[in-house]
């Protein structure tokens, strides 16, 4: 039997996330809660640990104290065979500065690659909703002898600006690389000029040449240090750079329906959309595959409860996600998620919303297409989502489609 190679993987989640704005005003990007229960940096790592990549560092930076604590709580992994998912903080080991762009995180970090002295290195982000075979990428990868390898995935042409594009060569080459061009500025791909190859922020690297990129790009003044726009684009223009299309990987236990799924959540209207995935009932993303699980710290709570069935209150949810410990009281949840420990009170309303951990409808209160943070407590009677101007006057954030998100722990008015 070959031996397999030996492969550290690198977790990308020192992200501000701007855009998803109110809900990372007190956290990191990939410590948001997703899907019920998980949090988006789940998605990476499971992949990578089902994958059996099982020494895995994630690089964090801002606001990283509930993602740390996630990590240290959820990915114990065993110390017998010195296998970890460990979360790195910036540790200004070159000097009194944060990471200056995702290439310079890994830059500040060579002592990990030196230390664990691997083969390749899967540099993944931690922010996407997708399952993938990274063992898969990696053998696509050593078979290519190229340095580096960029996982990708077909997006419509009209859709360019949002990523990093790829343009293929002949075999598996890439001939060029532009970030977030115009529509009118990239081709079409030749087989299907309606659509382009979009970078998914995931990489496989040959350890000497990320080691001696990210080197090479410490040292030019004029570089952003970032991954895709400088790093990718070194290396594309040195015809040392694959594409891996996304397209091609098998994971097991995927159906027709869900496989090739993956979904960047970068704002709060692909964040809610990413959600509403889940609910339908043959999702668009299946939460429910045993064969490639998605991991998560499981907390000791008490099923789910359904109570009272009046006419005037009927503790019931339909095509929603509801998770432990969270009561139904006589209201009614329709198309929604309801994350551990909600509590839906009598005559209440919950429609095409996401409602995070410990969030509590009153009575009568009617909550439509909204994302609540951890903590929200909607007063007896209250709207949220009835009348999205009247959502802005009191200070709640409303997304371009109309979703109002209230942060984490924001009071609502009656």
């Amino acid at each position: 039997m070959a031996k397999r190679p030996h492969v550290l993987g690198m977790v990308l989640a020192g992200g501000e996330g701007n855009r998803l704005w109110p809900l990372t005003r007190d956290r990191a990007k990939p410590a948001v809660p997703f899907g019920g229960c998980y949090r988006l940096v789940d998605f990476a790592i499971s992949n990578l640990v089902n994958g059996r990549y099982l020494r895995v560092a994630v690089l964090t930076q801002y606001k990283s104290h509930s993602l740390d604590r996630h990590i240290a709580q959820t990915w114990r992994m065993s110390p017998l065979l010195n296998n970890y998912v460990m979360s790195v903080p910036a540790q200004m080991r070159l000097g009194r500065r944060w990471f200056e762009g995702s290439a310079d995180a890994i830059y500040q970090n060579m002592n990990l690659i030196a230390d664990e002295d691997p083969e390749y290195i899967c540099v993944f982000g931690a922010d996407h909703i997708y399952r993938m075979d990274p063992e898969q990428m990696v053998d696509a990868h050593i078979a290519s002898g190229a340095g580096v390898t960029v996982a990708a995935i077909k997006v419509p042409r009209s859709e360019a600006s949002r990523f990093g594009v790829l343009v293929p060569a002949a075999g598996d080459r890439i001939a060029k690389f532009k970030e977030k061009p115009a529509p009118d500025e990239i081709d079409g791909l030749p087989d299907d000029p309606d659509y382009v190859f979009a970078s998914m922020g995931n990489y496989v690297f040959t350890t000497k040449t990320l080691v001696d990129a990210v080197r090479a790009d410490a040292e030019n003044k004029e570089s952003a240090h970032d991954m895709g726009g400088n790093i990718i684009t070194m290396l594309v223009d040195a015809g040392r750079a694959a594409v891996y299309d996304f397209a091609k990987n098998r994971v097991p236990g995927a159906t027709e329906r869900d496989a090739g799924y993956w979904r960047d959540v970068g704002t709060l209207d692909s964040y809610y959309e990413a959600q509403m995935d889940l609910i339908s009932v043959h999702p668009v993303f299946n939460l429910y595959n045993q064969e490639w699980p998605i991991h998560t710290m499981q907390i000791s709570l008490p099923p789910a409860k359904f109570v009272f069935d009046d006419e005037e209150r009927r503790g019931m949810a339909v095509d929603s996600i509801v998770s432990a410990g969270a009561i139904v009281a006589g209201g009614a949840v329709r198309r929604s998620i309801l994350s551990p420990q909600v509590t839906v009170h009598a005559s209440s309303v919950v429609e095409d919303s996401v409602l995070m951990h410990g969030v509590e409808i009153g009575r009568r209160a009617v909550v439509r297409k909204a994302i609540l943070d951890k903590g929200v407590k909607v007063p007896a009677g209250a709207r949220i989502g009835v009348d999205p101007e009247e959502d802005r006057q009191r200070g709640f954030t409303v997304s371009p489609s109309g979703v109002v998100v209230i942060g984490k722990g924001d009071p609502v008015p009656a």
